[in-house]
C-alpha cells in the first residue's frame, strides 16, 4: 500500500533588525530575507528592511496591521513551517531582547519544528555609538544595561562610575534621573538622552544627570529615548559623527524611479539624507514595433559589428523582444557590445554578456565616443551599428559614430512619457519647502517634475548633474544651488554633501544652531504670522 510522502518541514527565522539603521542588519539577516517565502512581523514599521531585501513573490503577513497577539504570530508561524515553507519573523531590535522571541522560539522547539535566531545590533551599544559616546575607555571598564519598563531596583545600577545605559526611558525620565540621584549617583555626572537613535531622525540632548529630564522635556523630543549616564559622555562633543554628516537629516527629492534611483539614493543615504523618489518618467512600448523587429531579425542574421546600450531601459527593451522570440544572449555571439556606463555595463553582466567597451572617462555618449575604435574596412568585416534607444535621445552618439566611419541603426527602442503626478502631500511638500533639496539628473527630469508637480519652493536646495541640466533649470526659473563636477551620481551626491558641509561650518562659525534648508520656510511662515 502505498503513502503519500510527508511534505518536508520548513523552517523559522527569528530575526532581529537592530535598532533602526537599516544598514546595520546582519549578513544572516540578509540571506535569509532573500530566501523566505513567508515574512512576518510589523512590516509598515520595517518598511526600508522589507523593500530592501525581500523577494516579490513573498508572503507578507503584517502582525501589527491585523492586530495578531503573540500566541496567534506563534501558531501562524508553526503553520507554515509544518506546510514546507521557509519564514522569517522580523522583531526591532533583538528577538531575545523585549521582545517576544523567546516566546515563539519555545513554542517551535515544543512542536519540534527547525528555528534559529539571529540577534540584531544591540541598542545598548549602538545607539550610544551613534549618538559618540563610548560606553567603556578611559578607565571605564564596566557598562551596565537595563529596560525602563516594569519596576527596577535603581539603586543596583547607580552606584559606582560605570556608564549606564537605560533603554525605552520616555514617559519615566524625570522618576528614572531623580531614583539614581537618590541611590548615590552624583547628580553632576554627565547624561545624554538619545532620541530616535542610529535614524535619520536622530536627536541627542546632553546635561547633567539632575538636569537632562528638563533638557530633554525643553528640546521635545520624539520617543523611542535611550538614556546614557557616565562621564564618558563628556567625549561626545568631540566623538559626534553621525549627527554631523553633511547631508543628516536633509530630506531630498530624487526625480527618478526606484529602478533609476538606487545608487544616487544609496550615495546621498551615505551622507546622512533622507533620499524620497519620485517617478518622473513612465517607460512605455514603441509605437510601431516594426522597427525593432527588423533590427532584432537583422541582429541574429549577423547584420552588424557593434550593439551600444545607452541605457538599462534599451537593454530591458531589447531583452524583453528576444524573450517573445524565443532568444537569449547567445544572439549576441560575435558582435561587439558598447555600454555608456558601469550601470549599464552591470546590467549587461547580469544577463550574461561581458561588454567591450565602457568610456574609461565620461560615462556619456561623449565619453563613449572618445573611446570608440573608427570603421577600419581591414579590421572590421561589417560597418553598421546597432544603436536601441529612447525616442527622446539626442543624436549626439550617431553624429559621433557616423564621423568615425560607422552606419548605424537608430531604432526606438522604447518611449518616455511624463508620470502619473505623485501624491497631493507630497506636491504640497515640493512646493512649500518642505524639502531640504532636489538632485535633477537630466534636463526631462527638470520638465517632468514641474510639469506633473510643480516647481519646487525658493528655500529648496537645487542640485544638477551637469550645465545641460542646470540650464534647463534656469530656464523654469530655479537657482540652482550645485552643478556637479562631472556627469555622475557620484559627482552628483558628493557636490550636494560637500554644499551641506560648508553651510553647516558657516552656521558654526556664526554661532548659529545647526538648521536644515527647510526649515528657513518654517521660519519665514512663523515671522509671516
Amino acid at each position: 500500500m502505498s503513502r503519500k510522502p510527508k511534505t518536508p518541514l520548513g523552517s523559522v527565522a527569528l530575526v532581529g533588525t537592530g535598532p533602526g539603521d537599516p544598514e546595520l542588519l546582519t549578513l544572516r539577516a540578509v540571506e535569509l530575507l532573500r530566501h523566505a517565502e513567508v515574512v512576518v512581523g510589523d512590516l509598515a514599521a520595517l518598511e526600508p528592511v522589507v523593500a530592501t531585501h525581500l523577494p516579490a513573490g513573498a508572503e507578507r503577513v503584517d502582525t501589527a496591521g491585523e492586530g495578531l497577539t503573540v500566541t496567534e504570530t506563534a501558531r501562524l508561524l508553526a503553520r507554515h513551517a509544518k506546510e514546507g515553507r521557509h519564514v522569517v519573523r522580523l522583531f526591532a531590535g533583538d528577538p531575545f531582547v523585549g521582545c517576544s522571541g523567546a516566546e515563539h522560539a519555545a513554542g517551535l522547539a515544543k512542536a519540534g519544528l527547525p528555528f534559529e535566531v539571529v540577534p540584531g545590533v544591540s541598542a545598548a551599544t549602538a545607539v550610544p555609538a551613534y549618538a559618540g559616546v563610548p560606553v567603556t575607555g578611559g578607565g571605564i571598564r564596566e557598562t551596565r544595561t537595563v529596560e525602563a519598563a516594569g519596576k527596577v531596583d535603581w539603586a543596583a545600577f547607580a552606584a559606582g562610575t560605570a556608564t549606564l545605559v537605560v533603554l525605552g526611558a520616555e514617559g519615566r525620565l524625570t522618576a528614572i534621573t531623580e531614583a539614581l540621584v537618590r541611590a548615590g549617583r552624583d547628580a553632576a555626572t554627565a547624561a545624554a538622552v538619545v532620541s530616535c537613535g542610529t535614524t535619520t531622525a536622530q536627536r541627542t540632548v546632553c546635561a547633567t544627570l539632575a538636569d537632562i529630564a528638563g533638557a530633554a522635556h525643553v528640546a521635545r523630543l520624539d520617543a523611542p529615548y535611550t538614556l546614557v549616564v557616565g562621564d564618558l559622555v563628556s567625549q561626545r562633543e568631540r566623538l559626534s559623527w553621525w549627527e554631523t554628516k553633511p547631508l543628516f537629516g536633509w530630506r531630498v527629492l530624487v526625480p527618478r524611479t526606484k529602478e533609476q534611483a538606487g545608487e544616487l539614493s544609496a550615495r546621498l543615504r551615505s551622507y546622512g539624507a533622507v533620499p524620497e523618489e519620485v517617478p518622473t518618467i513612465s517607460v512605455e512600448p514603441p509605437r510601431t514595433p516594426q522597427q525593432m523587429e527588423k533590427a532584432v531579425r537583422g541582429l541574429v542574421e549577423g547584420r552588424y559589428e557593434w550593439v551600444a546600450f545607452t541605457s538599462v531601459n534599451a537593454l530591458r527593451a531589447v531583452r524583453e523582444r528576444f524573450e517573445e522570440y524565443g532568444l537569449d544572449a547567445r544572439a549576441f555571439s560575435g558582435l561587439k557590445i558598447a555600454a555608456v556606463g558601469e550601470r549599464t555595463a552591470e546590467a549587461l553582466r547580469g544577463w550574461g554578456i561581458v561588454p567591450d567597451l565602457v568610456p574609461s572617462g565620461e560615462q556619456s555618449a561623449h565619453g563613449l565616443l572618445e573611446d570608440w575604435p573608427a570603421y577600419d574596412e581591414v579590421l572590421d568585416p561589417i560597418n553598421r551599428v546597432f544603436l536601441p534607444r529612447a525616442d527622446i535621445a539626442t543624436e549626439t552618439l550617431v553624429a559621433g559614430l557616423h564621423a568615425l566611419g560607422w552606419e548605424v541603426d537608430d531604432v526606438t527602442a522604447y518611449r518616455t512619457v511624463r508620470a502619473a503626478p505623485p501624491a497631493a502631500s507630497v506636491r504640497e511638500a515640493i512646493k512649500s519647502g518642505r524639502f531640504d533639496a532636489v538632485v535633477f539628473t537630466s534636463s526631462s527630469t527638470v520638465r517632468n517634475l514641474i510639469g506633473i508637480a510643480g516647481k519646487p519652493h525658493g528655500s529648496t536646495v537645487v542640485a544638477c548633474i551637469g550645465p545641460q541640466t542646470a540650464k534647463t533649470a534656469e530656464e523654469h526659473g530655479l537657482r540652482v544651488d550645485v552643478l556637479a563636477d562631472s556627469p555622475s551620481v557620484d559627482a552628483l551626491s558628493a557636490g550636494l554633501a560637500t554644499w551641506g558641509a560648508t553651510r553647516r561650518s558657516a552656521l558654526l562659525e556664526a554661532g548659529e544652531s545647526v538648521t536644515r534648508p527647510s526649515d528657513r520656510r518654517r521660519t519665514a511662515t512663523r515671522q509671516a504670522t
